[in-house]
């Protein structure tokens, strides 16, 4: 049936058109059904929907990201035409059912994603029999590599070629602004590409989007990575592994990560960049996503396999992940203490041990010896913050960038200690759910600064930790939340206190030192 097209500005999971019930039944579909819509230059397979109002009869209403990748002028007459359920449904349910795939099922499955094939209930269906099925290795690699298969490559003139990556689940962590120049100073391509937030406080993209741009194509990446030795870069820009983005939007309102998945999620985007040697940092912990030592070696063990499997020499390193790395959470927050390290700031401590101990496990795989201290060498000389602006300046950014150029949410809420003693317990997730609140990551100056971390001393009435927010009604619904909250819990050295019960009344005593105190073990 020919149709006229029309735009309609609204976007879906999947690629989605929709009919005048008329004309649906005219072609003989109905609800959730498929439609081919082709014209001269392209065709697509879209989920149909169908009314009496949006669209009249003799037009089909064409979503967003369908109607541009469908190319039609505006009421142009394209063929509408009924067509299958995808195959890769019938994979899908074998993965239900616990089976093993072979490589071709699992190129179906990744071809249809890419392609938007797959509606958003068959895409979630996928997600979950990962989540329940899981995959083995062999599965796992075919599925790295039909990922690579759908989205760009990039073959770089200088080899060979280093990158890292960070599997997350712990806040703060804004070390790959600091590895990457260290890196790269060192005289090793590092074509760094990294994603946006989730569900957390600030992806790496996030951050360096506060001071310059990270959205490139495939042939200016390279430029600025063979110019500099290094990139800065967002993934989703370059189209590395588009069927990733597509699953991760699944995954996120499931709040599940399968392991095949998010082995195959990293590694794909690493074979797509070229990568031959690769550092892997796997925060262990309560509130990461690797809760215990047993799970981040099984991952580690994996992610070394998978690696040898796509010829990629793989390292890991298991970090300590119950609280944040540094005091910063949130994009412009995080950004400007990683660039005051660059500049020579001696704290955070575990911000500069974490950022040298990954970059010196590059070094190292790059043949340099005592890497990790070549890496604090390069970094404590200037040398990685000269690095850093040249990277800067050739992704659009001010070549003589300083931390305090860096503009953080105005609007600030300290949350107090109601009781002296020491930080004995930080939760990563309450502080992430704050910042967020407070309009993390979207709005670039909101976040937590953290005064207090875990074994510090604190007085009654001390700032534990700060909210900053760009607008005061963000700022109010944030603290609002950590009246629900408790992220940083504080104890004394007395744990317990039994009352000295009198003829006449029960006493209960607290001693709070001041500062000329004694103070005892």
């Amino acid at each position: 049936m020919q149709l006229k097209a029309k735009y309609i500005d609204m976007e879906s999971a999947e690629y989605t058109a929709v009919l005048n019930r008329d004309d649906a039944l005219e072609i003989g579909v109905r609800d959730g059904d498929r439609v081919r819509i082709k014209h001269e230059r392209s065709s697509i397979v879209t989920v149909l929907q169908t009314t009496v109002t949006v669209v009249q009869k003799g037009e089909v209403g064409i979503l967003g990201r369908a109607y541009i990748d469908l190319g039609p002028d505006p009421d142009e007459l394209i063929e509408v035409v009924a067509t299958s359920k995808p195959e890769s449904i019938e994979f899908i349910k074998k993965k239900m059912n616990g089976k093993e795939l072979s490589t071709e099922e699992i190129r179906t499955i990744v071809n249809d994603i890419a392609s938007h094939t797959l509606s958003n209930i068959e895409l979630t269906a996928y997600v979950s029999s990962l989540h329940i099925n899981g995959m083995n290795l062999r599965e796992t690699a075919d599925l790295t590599l039909a990922m690579v298969e759908t989205g760009e490559t990039i073959k770089f003139d200088r080899s060979p070629v280093f990158d890292f990556h960070s599997i997350g689940g712990c806040p703060g962590n804004k070390i790959t602004l600091i590895v990457v120049p260290i890196v790269a100073a060192a005289g090793l391509l590092i074509p760094k590409t990294s994603s946006r937030a989730i569900s957390s406080a600030a992806g790496t993209s996030d951050i360096v989007e506060v001071f310059c741009n990270v959205d490139f194509d495939a042939n200016k990446l390279r430029n600025i990575a063979e110019s500099t030795g290094g990139a800065l870069a967002w993934g989703g820009s370059v189209n590395l592994a588009p069927a990733d983005d597509l699953i991760i939007r699944v995954e996120y309102p499931l709040g599940i990560d399968p392991h095949a998945q998010l082995l195959a999620s990293v590694m794909s985007k690493k074979k797509a960049v070229g990568a031959e040697f690769l550092a892997i940092d796997i925060p262990v912990g309560a509130g990461t996503k690797v809760p215990t030592m047993e799970q981040a070696q099984a991952y580690a063990k994996d992610f070394v396999e998978l690696g040898e499997r796509l010829g990629i020499h793989v390292e890991c390193a298991i970090t300590y992940g119950e609280q944040p790395v540094g005091r910063a959470i949130g994009p412009a927050l995080e950004a400007r203490e990683a660039i005051r390290i660059l500049e020579g700031d001696a704290h955070p401590s575990s911000v500069i041990e974490k950022a040298c101990g990954m970059a010196g496990m590059l070094l190292d795989m790059g043949g340099m010896k005592r890497g990790e201290a070549r890496a604090r060498e390069i970094l404590m000389s200037g040398q990685a913050l000269s690095k850093f602006r040249e990277i800067v300046a050739a992704q659009g950014g001010n070549p003589e960038i300083k931390s305090t150029d860096i503009r953080v949410g105005e609007y600030t809420h300290d949350i107090s200690s109601k009781m002296c003693g020491y930080v004995n317990g930080i939760r990563n997730k309450e502080l992430v759910a704050l910042a967020r609140a407070a309009g993390a990551p979207k709005d670039k100056g909101a976040g937590i600064l953290l005064h207090k971390k875990r074994g510090n001393r604190v007085d009654d009435g001390e700032a534990l930790f700060t909210i900053h927010a760009d607008s005061r009604a963000k700022l109010e619904q944030a603290i609002e939340l950590s009246r629900k909250f408790n992220p940083v819990t504080v104890e004394g050295m007395i744990l317990a206190k039994l009352p000295y019960v009198s003829r006449t009344t029960v006493i209960e005593r607290t001693f709070c030192p001041g500062p000329s105190a004694p103070q005892g073990d």
